[in-house]
This record gives structure tokens, C-alpha cells and sequence, in this order.
């Protein structure tokens, strides 16, 4: 998906994603979840909930440290059939409960190519619209990033959240 100025406006849907590129250095996911955005926040901010959901399906993520305040560090390691293995890392730079998250994240496998993710939890009739807007430092990057089957991951990861929702919410309320 190369952005030209009338792209930028195109919204595509991958299963119950949606995204688009929102200027030049942009990228917005937009995904709605059945449930309230307590959960759905809370569901960012405990490595237990993290770990059963963050990844694309056939991965696991084996291991899971952050540090969930802003200045605090994260560190994520996916593990792939093959025994392959990937580590991503960042850190918190605003957390409002149950509103915004903005981090930073960095594939370590491509140091130095630092993205800067905002994340917004809107309610509205105890459904959550959950909104990441992805920030790259160049064209390149946000080409290099759309060119990764990024998309794909990222509906599989939300669907994998919406699922791991559904089966926390009896037990969170």
C-alpha cells in the first residue's frame, strides 16, 4: 500500500480491522470490541492479559516484561513454530487510565527504526472503539512497515484480544 494524497483517505477492512494511512508518516488501525474500555485498557496494562493475546495466531509470546508507567520500559518476545523468535521493545510515554497509551516500539531485529504508537479508548454503549495511530520517522519506514504483513498480524492480534475479552470478562466486572 503505497500512499499517494488521494490514498491517504482510503480506508481498507482486514476481518474486523480497519486502517488507512493518514499522512505521510501515519498509520491508523481502528477495531470496535464488545466490550467496555475498562477491560479493554486493562487488557494493555497486566502482563497476564498481554501475554495471552499480543501476536499474531501460531505465535506465543514468551516473554512479557513491562514496566507499566510513563518512563517505564516493555519488552515482548514472540515465539514462532521453528523455534524462530522475535523481540520487540519500547517505552511508555503517557498512560491515562482507561483513555490513551502512547509508547514507543522498536522491532529489535531493525534497531534504530523507532515507531511512536497512540492508542485511544472511546465508549459508547459499553462497546470500545480502540484507535492506534502509528508514527514513523520517514516515508520508508511507513512503507517498510505496510510491506510487512503488518495488517495481517494486527487483525489476527485483535482478534485474538477480542477473544481473550471474552473469556476474562465474567471474572473482571
Amino acid at each position: 500500500m503505497n500512499a499517494s494524497a488521494s490514498q491517504q483517505s482510503d480506508t481498507r477492512h482486514v476481518g474486523a480491522m480497519s486502517i488507512r494511512v493518514r499522512s505521510d508518516l501515519e498509520i491508523e488501525m481502528r477495531r470496535t470490541f464488545a466490550f467496555p474500555r475498562r477491560l479493554v485498557f486493562e487488557a494493555h496494562s497486566k502482563p497476564e492479559y498481554i501475554s495471552r493475546w499480543w501476536g499474531p495466531r501460531g505465535s506465543e509470546l514468551i516473554s512479557c516484561d513491562m514496566d507499566f508507567r510513563p518512563g517505564g520500559a516493555w519488552r515482548f518476545v514472540v515465539g514462532k513454530p521453528g523455534g524462530q523468535q522475535y523481540a520487540f521493545r519500547g517505552e511508555y510515554k503517557e498512560v491515562v487510565p482507561p483513555e490513551r497509551l502512547v509508547y514507543t516500539f522498536e522491532f529489535e531485529g531493525m534497531p534504530g527504526s523507532i515507531t511512536v504508537d497512540a492508542i485511544t479508548f472511546t465508549e459508547h454503549e459499553g462497546h470500545t472503539t480502540l484507535t492506534c495511530v502509528s508514527r514513523m520517522d520517514s516515508i520508508e519506514a511507513r512503507d517498510a512497515m505496510l510491506a510487512s504483513g503488518m495488517e495481517k498480524g494486527a487483525a489476527e492480534t485483535y482478534d485474538r484480544l477480542e477473544e481473550m475479552l471474552g473469556g476474562i470478562s465474567g471474572n473482571s466486572e
